[in-house]
């Protein structure tokens, strides 16, 4: 008696074919998109949404529940201020002074963090003390370092820069070093057979593959030494009787001007979203956007 089972026929689907092409259309793969959602896919477009609502919200709770102009005045208020301050000049130099010292500063900070990681990249004692360096001095507030550069460098510019490197260089050294450390082994064996060594080495295989990382290091950077600088202002003007922003808020409070303290915290803000739009957004989109290392 056979015991070999009999396999089932296999089912064979009926061909169909179209001899007329145009009876083939299947339709549109890609859906049509309206002009709202056209405007609504842009990213600026959804962002000043966000920032005119937080201003409307603002606006609507200071005028229907009459509040205290000295204790929280109105947008419009505030904002009438920072034009005034800004068409006679007095706000303008305030920001540029800022803008000079951060520019001075954040400089520094890259150039120093750029040296610390080619070190910690070619030697072992590098990478140790980059790993010991950023695990002491990271987590220390860069405003706690005032004191000290007041004792140090006297009171100003050099003080700010002081504080300013001191947030700037480890966030920076610590997400480079750790963008290398986590490239691939590929990578790096493609550019050992180019022969690339060194600094060649660095440039054309490390800081390509390992750009987000540096590029969130330079955007947390960034924002440390932003707010340490007003911190800072905050200080080293009650002080000298000068300084930029930080300076025009102190003043504004003392004066009881809340419109001013606001004001200068519009310029804060604006600096802010400016750097980020204009300059890391724009890198990115040219760089890692590019290259389809983010989305």
């Amino acid at each position: 008696m056979s015991t070999q089972k009999t396999l089932p026929e296999p089912i064979i689907r009926p061909e169909f074919i179209n001899e007329n092409i145009a009876l083939a259309h299947t339709g549109d793969v890609a859906v049509k998109l309206s002009v709202f959602e056209k405007i609504w896919n842009i990213n600026g477009v959804r962002k000043a949404f966000i920032l005119l609502s937080l201003v409307a919200i603002w606006q609507a709770y200071t005028v229907l529940l009459d509040v205290e102009p000295l204790m929280f005045p109105t947008f419009l208020s505030a904002l009438d201020r920072l034009v005034s301050d800004l068409v006679d000049g007095e706000l303008l130099a305030k920001v540029w002074f800022s803008v000079k010292v951060l520019v001075i500063g954040y400089a520094t900070g890259m150039a120093i963090a750029a040296i610390l990681v080619l070190w910690g990249t070619s030697s072992r004692l590098g990478g140790d003390f980059i790993s010991m360096a950023t695990a002491m001095f990271n987590p220390l507030p860069s405003i706690a370092m005032l004191p000290l550069a007041m004792l140090w460098f006297g009171l100003g510019t050099a003080s700010l820069v002081f504080v300013l490197v001191h947030a700037v260089l480890w966030a920076v050294a610590l997400n480079t070093h750790s963008g290398f450390k986590n490239v691939s082994s590929t990578l790096r064996m493609i550019g050992e057979n180019y022969g690339l060594k060194g600094v060649p080495f660095v440039v054309k295989i490390l800081v390509p593959a390992a750009l987000p990382a540096i590029m969130t290091g330079m955007k947390v950077g960034w924002a440390f030494a932003w707010r340490t600088l007003i911190g800072a202002e905050l200080v080293f003007g009650a002080s000298s009787g000068g300084g930029g922003l930080g300076w025009y808020i102190f003043e504004s409070s003392q004066n009881i001007e809340t419109e001013g303290v606001f004001a200068g915290l519009f310029m804060v803000i604006l600096i802010g979203i400016t750097v980020e739009n204009l300059i890391f957004r724009n890198i990115e989109l040219k760089t890692i956007n590019r290259w389809g290392m983010q989305r």
